[in-house]
């Protein structure tokens, strides 16, 4: 069993289709959503685990990407720009995974470790200058 996180988008044209039930039901998958926007008639985006055989894992991204499904690996719904950032440091003690942080103290330098992140958006909060956004 393999476990993957997934960026959907979800154009206007195919937002009302019951794609999760198609990946559970039809592909036998675990899915674990952790943040979705998705209205009628309207884009949206969704972030997710999706849990399963290598095979059917495969088989299910085919059917979303079949069905026009933007399907993008291991993305964040939180992204982050480096040239916004000033350093301030206001975000680092509000990231309780510490995937913003300084690895090198005589830099001081702020990185943004993607892998890290689990989307809590306290940063978004925080950052007085905009660096944090979401896609959503």
């Amino acid at each position: 069993m393999i476990q993957k996180k997934f960026l959907l988008n979800f154009s206007k044209e195919v937002s009302e289709q019951p794609h999760i039930y198609h990946l559970v039901k039809d592909y036998d998958l675990i899915v674990n959503i952790f943040r979705a926007k998705i209205t009628d008639e309207a884009e949206g985006f969704m972030i997710l685990e999706i849990s399963g055989e290598k095979d059917a894992l495969r088989k299910g991204i085919a059917y979303l990407r079949d069905q026009n499904v933007g399907v993008g690996e291991a993305e964040k719904g939180v992204v982050w720009d480096e040239e916004r950032c000033t350093q301030c440091g206001n975000c680092l003690s509000h990231c309780p995974t510490h995937a913003l942080r300084i690895d090198d103290p005589a830099t001081m330098h702020i990185i943004f470790d993607a892998e890290a992140c689990i989307e809590c958006l306290a940063c978004i909060k925080n950052c007085p200058y905009g660096a944090c956004t979401s896609v959503f």
